[in-house]
């Protein structure tokens, strides 16, 4: 399991991006340069950003490669830092909301981790009895399998457990992602 990617609802999704890229080093993805809009049914929208590490590759890379050195073969783990992602919306979205409910600044809203298999890794969290989750089955996308936890009892964070087939994000799995927390 590793950590995928970080996700903030803020104020002013532009200023907020700007800070990671001066002082993180990193950059918005090409794919989605002008960042896509979540329209919702009241009218309400979030807008949102993508952010990649200055490390990203575009191929698959393995997370662990071979280092040979003299005679000696070891195992090295390579772990590139997590995409983030940014939203801000309008008066009266979910986002707008959270942020007001944050004294207007936001924060982190959850912490994406990328699993085997987000079904089993809900089944195993139920069964230990470590969060409730948004939704009662994982949402699915082509090429991607999403859930929310509801905020942990231990650590007061959303997790959202992330099974990718491909890189990027689906903007209907968002959606109803950023539903099914609008009470929390």
């Amino acid at each position: 399991m590793r950590l995928d990617h970080v996700a903030y609802r803020v104020a002013d999704r532009h200023k907020t991006a700007e800070f990671f890229i001066t002082c993180f080093g990193y950059r918005i993805d090409e794919k989605l340069k002008e960042g896509f809009d979540i329209t919702f049914e009241d009218g309400t929208i979030a807008k949102c950003l993508v952010l990649i590490p200055s490390e990203k590759y575009t191929e698959n890379l393995p997370w662990e490669t071979h280092i040979f050195g003299n005679i000696i073969e070891e195992k090295q783990s390579y772990h590139l830092p997590p995409e983030i992602f940014i939203s801000d919306g309008n008066d009266g979205s979910i986002v707008k909301n959270w942020v007001n409910k944050r004294d207007g600044v936001g924060g982190i809203h959850h912490l994406a981790y990328q699993v085997e298999s987000v079904e089993e890794k809900m089944k195993e969290w139920v069964e230990k009895g470590f969060v409730e989750f948004t939704t009662e089955a994982p949402l699915k996308c082509e090429g991607i399998t999403q859930v929310f936890t509801k905020p942990s009892e231990l650590t007061g964070v959303i997790y959202e457990f992330i099974e990718r087939g491909i890189h990027g994000f689906c903007q209907d799995n968002v959606k109803d992602l950023m539903n099914s927390t609008k009470g929390l």
